[in-house]
């Protein structure tokens, strides 16, 4: 089973205590966004758990227990790290802030258990196409010794980002382009494997590569073993990741970032976290009377190592 750590809201960033609480008691409950009476039991032991997937904004609270994780478990780490200042994005740490914590990341568990995600992509009158290459390209020649990969998508027009943010200008087929091939030739000036995440679109004549950012592939170069091949899924389009399970809830990350998919709206969060207990199974609140808790049963995706005679 691979545990989703970051999908819903930055749980390394913001609730590192409650995971690693969860992490010591073995288990956690997530509820069901969709049907709330629904509440899962993921089991949360080390032989349980196939990978645990972080994405977040900020790695730097998880930083001292990132080490003795990485010892017990598979982990794949992505970080975001885009062109945005506190305008778009309140509450993430500046450019340099985020290099800096990824540089110790990197020390901890080794760049092939990273990637870097430089997404959503929108522009705005601030954020042109020259700014984003000027600040890809910046990002880029630093970090990518330091990263497996680069993954990278062009932002969702839902309503609720609409609506949150009425500056974007839309993407012409003239900006894509242009967007593709600078990050496509920046990509190669310094050696760093570029793909897109989620679509259906092939960009490999700008040495842009289709994926999605949890394949097998990928998870079996972050961890030497080997995956089942299993169908991909998940709630995007155009997906190609393996399944996973979040252990988070939408509406409670504070980043207040104005394209967020997972809140609704950018102050929801203040609010919502009050709910929130460290010691609690549940990210927000506590298991009600009325809940229907539903134990998961443990789906293994790694294939059993074959024994051979150089194994006796």
């Amino acid at each position: 089973m691979i545990i989703n750590v970051g999908a819903r809201t930055d749980i390394v960033n913001y609730y590192t205590p409650w995971l690693l609480n969860r992490i010591r008691e073995g288990y956690a409950y997530s509820r069901n966004p969709f049907v709330r009476e629904n509440v899962y039991k993921l089991k949360l032991t080390p032989g349980d758990v196939d990978c645990l997937l972080f994405c977040s904004k900020n790695y730097k609270p998880i930083l001292e227990h990132i080490g003795e994780i990485d010892e017990k478990y598979n982990i794949l780490c992505n970080y975001t790290i885009t062109a945005y200042g506190r305008d778009i994005e309140p509450k993430v740490p500046s450019i340099d802030q985020s290099i800096n914590t990824l540089e110790k990341l990197s020390d901890i568990v080794g760049k092939n258990k990273i990637l870097w995600r430089y997404d959503p992509i929108l522009l705005s009158e601030k954020y042109t196409v020259e700014k984003h290459l000027e600040t890809f390209e910046y990002i880029a020649e630093k970090i990518s010794p330091l990263v497996s990969r680069c993954i990278f998508s062009f932002v969702d027009m839902y309503k609720k980002v609409e609506e949150n943010m009425p500056e974007i200008i839309s993407l012409t087929l003239g900006d894509k382009e242009r967007l593709l091939k600078g990050i496509g030739r920046i990509s190669k000036k310094y050696n760093l494997y570029t793909q897109t995440c989620a679509t259906d679109e092939i960009y490999e004549k700008y040495n842009i590569h289709n994926s999605g950012c949890t394949t097998r592939e990928i998870l079996e170069q972050a961890h030497n073993v080997v995956y089942k091949n299993v169908k991909a899924s998940g709630m995007r389009k155009n997906c190609r990741c393996i399944p996973s399970r979040d252990i988070g809830a939408y509406n409670s990350c504070l980043s207040e970032c104005k394209y967020c998919y997972a809140n609704s709206k950018p102050d929801i969060p203040k609010n919502v976290t009050k709910l929130h207990d460290e010691s609690s199974p549940l990210l927000l609140g506590h298991l009600k009377e009325t809940d229907n808790l539903i134990d998961i049963e443990v789906m293994r995706y790694i294939e059993p190592k074959q024994t051979t005679l150089f194994d006796f």
